[in-house]
């Protein structure tokens, strides 16, 4: 049974009539229906103002904070801004990422890892027959990691530090560079994987520095690689059961032809639904990928298991596997996997999915098409990919708006209450993505979650936010250098609070809601 937060379960008389006086400042605002596609040709803009600044923060980081707003003044223009954003977030993608020390240990090698979980297996195994393990110890220290880790709780540990680590790289930037946060928020949800599976759960933070933070501007080939060799990975889908249907009837394997990862890696990953492929093209698929499975000894993780590998000929969507007899054996999976990274339907699926994730619920479809065009051109080269986007004028239209989804709200709230390193507010924004429905790394299905306003925008969803923004913001010191990018609306409503509560309006606004 789902805990209720210590903030839901007590909800004073002042606060509710509070939070009535929140939604209807937020009711000013533009309904989801306003979230739609523009007109406007995709074309280089030269956006200017308060307006262009506030989008560009609150699209390419997850909110204002002083810093970043005396950043983007400093620049001439905010598309200047934008586009160095976009190059300091390649730059930072290329370096080891800047762990509190206490978290380190998501970031240790995979042999440790892969100790770490061997290790608790064999100290649950010694426990008596019988006795009852209170298995919540190591949530109530969640954020609390000075003391050394029991070999019990290491991957509840694991996955506590991977989360603290989220919340960490999104609320402050000597932590992670903020666009780079966005990005990797992005990639871990397009190549999902669920950190409650058993096998999972210590590598969910080693696989979103490693692979979505690691990639997140490279080539989108590479992205794919990485994604299918990594422990998490190959254990979420059962990748690393997968084995030759000769093997299993030969008695070396009793596992089988597993299809999972092969099915996601073209419907989700890549191609799309309507991608064009067929249920024997997920087989086949299948088949080249026999074989792949994880290495707990090895540095990256992975390792070719030729006796489990199907090594007959394939055919993939009317390709021949392996091409050649040069391609045989691993290298079978990473030429289909290129195959896949670089088809024309993927360059469509893969821009469409970011210009939904950074421009508009319905963006235009001259923008996905250019999108897509120079994913083409260039091999996959996100970065390209992305200035395009940022150079465009639907990027920079106020029609084009987003609704921010729960872990976007948390993670903007602790920005524009500038308290990135108070772990007792990480826990109340753990705690709201959580009970909005968008717990942090925790969807089950390899969908991902879902980014448009028709999911997260409901009344219940909007009391709970509402609620949320209230708390966490109570006696927060008020930060007059977000007036001037707020309504005349807004700001008269917000005045009209007492100054200790003045930040929860500003957070429940329609200014901070939207993006």
């Amino acid at each position: 049974m789902t805990q209720t937060p210590r903030f839901k379960r007590y909800r004073p008389l002042w606060l509710v009539l509070e939070s009535f006086l929140l939604l209807f400042l937020w009711g000013c605002a533009q309904s989801p229906q306003s979230l739609r596609t523009t007109s406007l040709p995709v074309s280089l803009v030269d956006p200017q103002g308060p307006a262009a600044e506030w989008r560009a923060m609150n699209r390419l980081s997850y909110g204002p904070t002083p810093t970043l707003m005396a950043d983007i003044k400093s620049k001439a223009h905010p598309k200047e801004w934008a586009l160095h954003q976009l190059d300091a977030a390649r730059k930072a993608s290329l370096e080891a990422p800047k762990l509190p020390s206490d978290l380190a240990s998501i970031n240790d090698s995979l042999p440790l890892i892969f100790d770490g979980a061997r290790s608790e297996r064999e100290a649950r195994a010694a426990v008596p027959a019988g006795t009852r393990l209170n298995e919540l110890v190591a949530n109530k220290r969640r954020f609390n990691f000075q003391e050394q880790t029991e070999a019990l709780f290491y991957n509840r540990t694991q996955v506590n530090k991977a989360v603290a680590w989220r919340l960490a790289s999104c609320s402050n930037d000597d932590v992670e560079q903020p666009l780079l946060a966005r990005m990797t928020e992005f990639w871990f949800n397009h190549f999902n994987v669920y950190q409650q599976k058993g096998s999972v759960r210590p590598f969910t933070g080693h696989y979103a520095i490693n692979v979505a933070r690691a990639h997140a501007l490279g080539k989108f080939e590479d992205l794919v690689l990485a994604s299918a060799k990594h422990p998490a990975m190959l254990y979420y889908l059962d990748q690393w059961l997968s084995v030759s249907p000769q093997a299993g009837r030969a008695g070396q394997n009793s596992r089988g032809l597993n299809e999972n990862y092969a099915r996601e890696l073209m419907e989700l990953h890549t191609l799309g639904v309507h991608g064009g492929y067929t249920q024997e093209d997920v087989r086949e698929l299948a088949r080249v990928l026999t074989g792949w499975t994880v290495a707990p000894r090895s540095q990256d993780g992975f390792q070719f298991v030729m006796r489990l590998h199907d090594s007959g000929n394939k055919t993939i969507m009317g390709q021949s596997i392996p091409s050649s007899a040069q391609f045989m054996g691993v290298k079978e999976g990473e030429q289909a996997i290129r195959f896949l990274a670089n088809h024309p339907a993927t360059a469509q699926r893969v821009s469409l999915r970011l210009a939904e994730y950074f421009v508009a619920d319905l963006p235009p479809q001259a923008l996905v098409d250019q999108m897509a065009k120079t994913f083409l051109a260039t091999g996959g080269d996100i970065y390209q990919v992305m200035k395009v986007m940022l150079s465009s004028a639907a990027f920079w239209d106020p029609e084009n708006k987003l609704y921010r989804t729960p872990y976007d709200f948390a993670c903007a709230s602790l920005r524009v209450l500038n308290v990135p390193q108070d772990r007792n507010k990480w826990l109340q924004a753990f705690g709201y993505s959580f009970v909005a429905g968008q717990g942090i790394q925790n969807w089950q299905t390899p969908d991902g979650y879902a980014f448009n306003a028709n999911t997260w925008f409901t009344p219940e969803a909007l009391t709970r936010r509402i609620d949320f923004a209230l708390t966490i913001a109570r006696n927060a010191p008020e930060r007059s250098d977000l007036y001037p990018y707020l309504s005349e609306a807004t700001t008269n409503a917000v005045m009209k609070q007492p100054p200790l509560q003045r930040m929860g309006f500003v957070l429940g606004s329609s200014e901070l809601v939207f993006k």
